[in-house]
């Protein structure tokens, strides 16, 4: 394994790992010396996840050296992590829904001062210790974790897709910060898919492909090299077929009349029709997420009309917006997934809707359908006993998947490709593409703007809780969708 780093803060060599039959690592290595930010890359299923759980104390290695500061880790547990100087920010959030802000420091021994003043420079304000964590937005949990971790002072700051369900004001604090952390000689471990925060954060980045270390490079025009390394081949990372879209615009399959949602939504506007991807553009707490959970049935507006195929209706539950056809993908797949159940039962959830019918599937149409789904988003079927040993890009296609075996009218899909490699983005664009030219009618919200190109027909823009743009894809530039998102047009530059 040869002699460690001694002037490293985190040195790991030869890490193995298996799950059974399943070798997630073989010979993985990462180094991290002080006042460097490192990029941990790989496509989804590279083994990524099972490496930083290794780190962090989760998992325990089959093989191979891991040591913090010179010195051999004995890491058994997150707690221990800590301890060490190694803390993790995972994809996820880990804070506790059922208990407030200050309850959930507490858990932690997390100082209140230095977390809150980690939550200002972050760009979270009016926070309260009281807030239940369970009324938070999924961005403002990430930054909760941020803060958190900062607050422990570590050695060594790990972040997984830390940026991937932030807008883009809030994506600018956690660079800036992050930086600064290393500038001040602390290290840190940073994995995302976004190919720009890399280049203009990293110092190098570490390449993982099929559970082993392919490369370490420095960083400079990274893009390309990096994909090369993490697929074995180059893809074009852009493509998508400029062809006429065939909407029907006769009567639309979904109209949203000036939806409230109090207190941060006032009036929300738009026709969806079938045939038609129409993407949503908004910062962090514009009000996207209320108008989501009106149209998925997770909550009730406060005023204006909703329309489904011309009918006035109303929904108390997320079981009568799926009875009237509308299916919700949400930003966090862990709300999506029986996360110990199968693949195929994940999939197949929606065939066994009811008590009595749960249980293996029963007719040869349904087996045809969840097979379907599988093979059409090539969806690793290895870990078959539980969906969360799969990969975050796998779990994120089984909660498409399901629907896709079911049938779709109108798709309802909340920042579907947050934390997903290039080559899992690769096969949902096209997929959404391909459900809408089915005759599916597709409402898609995104955190990256430059998705709105590759996906959409239009998009409308939320600002201060109201649309105030609806931009054909065409005319959708990053800057001109981020004009819009930041308020500082009223025009709507199409209809």
């Amino acid at each position: 394994m040869g002699n460690p780093d001694k002037t490293a803060l985190l040195d790991a060599t030869g890490v193995a790992k298996s799950f059974g039959a399943v070798r997630a690592l073989t010979d993985a290595s990462l180094h991290v010396a002080r006042g460097e930010v490192v990029a941990l890359m790989g496509a989804n299923g590279a083994g990524k996840s099972t490496f930083v759980k290794i780190l962090t104390g989760v998992l325990r290695p089959d093989a191979g050296r891991v040591l913090i500061r010179g010195e051999v880790a004995r890491v058994g547990s997150p707690a221990q992590a800590r301890r060490s100087g190694l803390v993790p920010v995972y994809q996820e959030p880990s804070l506790i829904p059922d208990l407030d802000v200050a309850d959930n420091l507490r858990l932690g021994d997390t100082p209140p001062e230095a977390f809150l003043h980690w939550v200002n420079e972050l760009g979270i304000n009016g926070l309260r210790l009281d807030d239940m964590i369970a009324d938070l937005p999924l961005a403002t949990l990430r930054i909760l974790d941020l803060a958190r971790a900062l607050a422990s002072e570590p050695d060594v700051l790990l972040l997984d897709e830390m940026t991937a369900a932030l807008p883009t004001d809030l994506v600018e604090n956690v660079l800036r910060v992050v930086r600064g952390q290393a500038d001040e000689g602390r290290g840190v471990i940073y994995i995302s898919h976004r190919f720009t925060e890399i280049s203009e954060l990293c110092d190098r980045a570490t390449v993982l492909r099929d559970g082993m270390t392919v490369g370490d490079l420095k960083i400079e025009p990274v893009e390309d090299r990096c994909v090369e390394m993490m697929l074995g081949a180059k893809i074009d990372l852009g493509a998508r077929d400029q062809g006429e879209a065939q909407i029907n615009r006769g009567k639309p399959r979904l109209r949203v009349r000036n939806i409230a949602v109090a207190p941060k939504v006032s009036d929300v506007s738009f026709e969806l029709y079938p045939g038609e991807v129409l993407g949503v553009v908004a910062l962090e707490g514009q009000g996207q997420d209320e108008v989501f959970d009106v149209l998925s049935g997770f909550r009730r507006a406060t005023g204006g009309t909703l329309e489904v195929n011309g009918e006035v209706m109303s929904f108390g539950h997320p079981g009568d917006a799926i009875a009237a056809g509308l299916t919700f993908v949400p930003g966090d797949r862990a709300e999506a997934l029986l996360r110990e159940r199968s693949v195929r039962e994940n999939i197949a959830l929606p065939f066994s809707a009811r008590l009595r019918d749960w249980g293996p599937l029963k007719g040869r149409h349904e087996k045809a359908r969840v097979d379907y789904a599988i093979e059409k988003l090539q969806i690793d079927t290895r870990a078959q006993g539980e969906v969360q040993r799969l990969s975050g890009g796998n779990q994120q296609k089984v909660t498409i998947g399901r629907w896709l075996a079911h049938g779709v009218q109108t798709l309802l899909l909340f920042d579907p490709t947050r934390g997903i490699d290039v080559r899992t983005k690769r096969q949902i664009y096209p997929l959404v593409r391909e459900l809408a030219e089915q005759g599916a009618a597709v409402l898609y919200y995104t955190s990256e703007l430059g998705e709105i190109q590759l996906a959409c027909d239009r998009a409308v823009v939320i600002f201060n809780g109201r649309v105030v743009a609806v931009i054909e894809a065409a005319d959708a530039t990053e800057e001109v969708l981020m004009r819009a998102a930041y308020g500082l047009t009223e025009e709507r530059v199409a209809s």
